[in-house]
């Protein structure tokens, strides 16, 4: 089949490898205009954007695929398919309407579970113990269209959303490469999401991933993770912002919030049992193991994260 490949961040680039060294004729690709990045706001090509230059295929950047002239450039590259993985913009009827066998999209989760655009994120923070991937045909409402296959992945104890993804997007560019082949000599056919286990998975806001220590430990534990790598979980201490990476079991119990310092470690308070950090990253530093950020405070006792 003649495939227009459409993604944008590095999650993509399993599935966009796969699709070009497969036996489908890769014909371009669809990602997102440069965005601004850094502290200087330099505009930068996305990461499919930059292996997309390494391929030699046509590059479409639309401002949004609405638009009259990137539906006419996609028109004219005559796809059969669209294969879509986190690509990042609402599709309009007018654009799915254009391949044949319309956008077959790899989401990271299995359907109908965690729709949405942080299905990862949401699974770990909701203490799953398996997630997985799912191909299905796009239509207007949000990952409600129709299945083509799944894959499944355990959810594995200390696993942060970085870590989960990244082998998601691995196992996913199979299932992606597979789907594409069923639909092509037609042992494949879609069909209906089935089960009445629909839950939605938001994006995660930064003041969704700031940490409330009268929480479970469990629970604080979940969410760290699954705001690794990003938004981020955080707290404050004296005021500033201070960014956490994933939290470890420690023994006994404190106030929520109050921390106790020794010479290798930082124990803070919970709802529950007590939790060590682990790595955090104060304003306008670099991350740093908890023991040697404190050591470069003064501590008097009675010291809370809030």
């Amino acid at each position: 089949m003649r495939v227009v490949f459409a993604g944008t961040p590095e999650v993509a680039l399993p599935s966009l490898l796969a699709v070009a060294a497969s036996p489908h004729e890769l014909v371009g690709v669809v990602t997102r205009p440069d965005a601004p990045t850094g502290r200087g706001r330099r505009l930068t090509a996305s990461p499919v954007a930059e292996a997309a230059g390494t391929l030699g295929v046509p590059l479409l950047k639309p401002e949004h695929p609405r638009d009259p002239e990137f539906q006419d450039e996609l028109r004219a590259l005559e796809p059969d398919a669209c294969a879509v993985v986190a690509y990042g913009a609402l599709l309009p009827q007018s654009a799915l309407d254009i391949p044949r066998h319309g956008w077959i999209n790899l989401h990271f989760s299995l359907l109908p579970a965690w729709r949405g655009a942080a299905p990862v994120q949401r699974s770990i923070w909701a203490g799953d113990d398996v997630t997985g991937a799912t191909t299905f045909r796009i239509v207007k409402e949000l990952d409600a269209g129709p299945t083509y296959g799944v894959m499944t992945e355990t959810i594995r104890p200390r696993d942060t959303a970085g870590d989960l993804l990244a082998r998601l997007a691995e196992g996913g560019a199979g299932l992606l490469v597979a789907t594409l082949d069923g639909i092509a000599d037609g042992t494949l056919e879609a069909r209906p999401q089935v089960g009445d286990d629909v839950s939605l998975a938001p994006k995660i806001s930064v003041d969704d991933a700031r940490v409330d220590w009268s929480q479970a430990a469990a629970a604080i534990d979940r969410q760290v993770r699954a705001c690794t790598p990003a938004p981020g979980a955080w707290t404050t201490y004296a005021g500033e912002r201070l960014k956490l990476g994933p939290l470890s079991p420690a023994d006994g119990q404190l106030p929520p919030g109050e921390i106790v310092t020794g010479k290798n470690a930082v124990v803070v308070g919970t709802g529950t049992v007590a939790l060590r950090l682990g790595d955090v990253q104060a304003v306008g530093k670099r991350p740093m193991p908890a023991a040697d950020w404190a050591r470069g405070l003064r501590w008097s006792g009675g010291e809370v994260l809030e």
